[in-house]
């Protein structure tokens, strides 16, 4: 690859930035950072832990920090948690550091693939998953759309396929 891009994945809780993100790296043979992932490993804790702990408050400085240094790397593929983009400050980070790529999906399958999930801390305790779901899409998906240099749908296709589209969009 004759210049080393960031690509930097946000989007909701379920609609794919992990998996994609992996293949992404694999693919084009970049080094993967999952936010979570790195707050679990360098906290020694899992993320519910740290939110019933910190609250989300005490999380979203964790994950800036994680965000912030993560995003300093070049050549790397990032998958975000889903509300890393409520922070102004990782928002403009991920925006001036990479290709900012948003993983759109619909409630339904978000309902889908976390319903068996106990680590999601947002939905742990939830009455009704899919009213916590509605509510967190209509703050953040403005954001998402914000900062997104490229919108992709993750529902109806498989990780590999996505992430194919978004190499080809990408032009790597």
């Amino acid at each position: 690859m004759a210049e080393k891009r960031n690509i930097f994945l946000v989007g909701p809780m379920g609609a794919g930035k992990s998996t994609i993100g992996r293949q992404i790296a694999k693919s084009l043979h970049l080094d993967f950072f999952d936010s979570d992932t790195e707050i679990e490993r360098r906290t020694g804790a899992d993320i519910s832990w740290v939110f019933e702990l910190e609250g989300e408050e005490g999380f979203r400085v964790r994950e800036e920090k994680v965000i912030e240094e993560i995003t300093e790397n070049m050549g790397i593929v990032l998958a975000t948690g889903g509300g890393s983009i409520i922070s102004k400050e990782n928002r403009n980070r991920l925006s001036a550091r990479g290709i900012v790529v948003y993983l759109k999906t619909t409630i339904d399958k978000q309902v889908a693939r976390t319903e068996r999930d106990k680590k999601r801390p947002l939905l742990a305790n939830a009455e009704n998953p899919r009213e916590v779901l509605e509510s967190l899409a209509q703050e953040r998906e403005p954001l998402y759309e914000e900062i997104a240099d490229i919108v992709i749908q993750t529902d109806e296709q498989s990780a590999k396929i996505v992430a194919g589209q978004i190499i080809e969009k990408l032009g790597f």
